[in-house]
């Protein structure tokens, strides 16, 4: 599987992204630099986490503007695979790849730590290494992970199986103490209507090898690699 990652002004998970890339596949992402026009010939393209130009504006909103982006949305359309975590998936919603919108923690505070997501749609090709209904642990740091959609997107997203990954307890229950920002329904992670285009707030490139403290985000990228 052939992967490139983007890499704007302040994102500061481009590298951990390459080396889960790497450390599964076997082989070394292409790094884009966002003034570029044109994307590689890949499979996926990594949008990763930090704080793309400082989150001056909204978070992703600069990023989702530069010259790059229309380069991804063509890739999109192409049906290829677009990865966004954290800061990407701000990024994501912001160039109307994936609906709705992230807000800031409903405690106001940055939240830093691990936490357990349930697999609701193990049928991606993101998730298919993953059991429905498996929960899993995964790192966050983000200060503005509080998804949130209007009524209407919301039944969409249930409707079609779109939300993928969700906030939970150990053992699997969706509790408002086991969201750690608010996120409406316990959102942790989307698709598009196509299937092809994930965003998702926790980091598994943080957690895809024992040195790390478990493999449990592994799955993400064994389910690219697979459907590659």
């Amino acid at each position: 599987m052939k992967s490139a990652v983007l890499v704007f002004p302040g994102i500061n998970r481009e590298r951990d992204m390459a080396r889960a890339f790497r450390e599964v596949t076997g082989v070394e992402p292409i790094m884009v630099w966002h003034t570029e026009t044109e994307l590689p010939d890949v499979d996926v393209v990594a949008v990763p986490g930090g704080f793309s130009y400082g989150d001056y504006l909204r978070c992703g909103a600069i990023a989702a503007r530069s010259p790059i982006i229309p380069a991804l949305r063509a890739h999109a359309a192409a049906g290829r695979h677009v990865l966004g975590v954290c800061n990407g998936f701000q990024i994501l919603t912001e160039t109307g790849l994936l609906p709705g919108a992230l807000m800031r923690n409903a405690s106001l505070r940055f939240v830093c730590k691990e936490v357990r997501l349930r697999v609701d749609n193990a049928a991606t090709a993101f998730t298919s290494a993953y059991a429905p209904g498996q929960v899993i642990r995964c790192p966050i740091a983000h200060g503005e992970g509080n998804y949130f959609a209007d009524p209407e997107t919301l039944a969409e997203l249930e409707g079609e199986g779109r939300v993928v990954f969700r906030y939970c307890d150990a053992e699997g229950r969706i509790t408002e103490a086991a969201n750690p920002n608010g996120a409406v329904d316990g959102i942790a992670g989307i698709v598009n209507a196509a299937g092809n285009v994930l965003g998702m707030m926790p980091h598994p490139e943080n957690l895809i090898e024992a040195l790390q403290g478990g493999l449990d985000g592994r799955g993400i990228f064994e389910s690219l690699a697979r459907a590659a």
